[in-house]
C-alpha cells in the first residue's frame, strides 16, 4: 500500500470556483478570534450535535443546489441509512454515499453515546451545502439558523463537520 500525496485544498478550491464561473476566491479572514466558552459540564454527560457542511438531506426532503444555496436540512439522526442522500459540487460525492459516515458521523456519534464517551445525542442533526461564496449570507442568515436551532435543542456543544 503507497502513501497518498497530500491533497492542496486551497489551490483545488480555487480550480473548482474557476470551472463554475466564480470569480475567485476570497478566504474568509475573521477581524478577531471567536469568543471561547468552556464547556460546563463533562463531555461524558453532554449533549451534543451534529452540524455538517457535506449536502447531506433525506429522501423527500429537496437537494442542495448550486450557485450559494444557504439553506439547511433538519436530519433525523434515526432515519435510516437508506434514506440519507448526499449532493454537492464541491468534493467527489463517491465515499460519502459508500459511507455517509464519512461527512455525516452520526453512527460514530450513537457509539460514544453507548459507550459512554458522550451523554446524549440531539435527536436532530443540521447539514448544509458548504462552498458558499456570499460570506455576508452565511454570517446573517444561515449560521444565526442552525444557532437558533441549536439553543432550542438544548444542546452542549455541536460537532462541526467540514466537508
Amino acid at each position: 500500500m503507497s502513501a497518498q500525496a497530500p491533497i492542496d485544498y486551497i489551490q483545488r478550491t480555487r480550480d473548482q470556483y474557476a470551472s463554475l464561473g466564480y470569480p475567485p476566491y476570497q478566504w474568509v479572514h475573521a477581524e478577531e478570534p471567536p469568543p471561547f466558552t468552556p464547556l460546563a459540564k463533562p463531555i461524558a454527560d453532554a449533549k451534543i450535535s451534529l452540524v455538517a457542511s457535506g449536502g447531506i438531506y433525506l429522501k423527500g426532503q429537496v437537494a442542495f443546489h448550486f450557485k450559494d444555496d444557504f439553506s439547511y436540512r433538519e436530519i433525523d439522526v434515526d432515519a435510516p441509512v437508506s434514506e440519507r442522500r448526499a449532493t454537492h459540487f464541491a468534493y467527489d460525492l463517491t465515499d460519502a454515499r459508500d459511507d455517509m459516515n464519512v461527512v455525516f458521523p452520526v453512527d460514530t456519534l450513537k457509539r460514544m453515546v453507548s459507550a459512554g464517551k458522550l451523554g446524549a445525542l440531539a435527536r436532530q442533526a443540521y447539514t448544509f451545502m458548504g462552498g458558499i461564496y456570499s460570506t455576508r449570507k452565511v454570517e446573517s442568515i444561515l449560521a444565526p439558523a442552525i444557532a437558533d436551532r441549536l439553543v432550542t435543542d438544548e444542546v452542549d456543544l455541536a460537532l462541526l463537520v467540514p466537508a
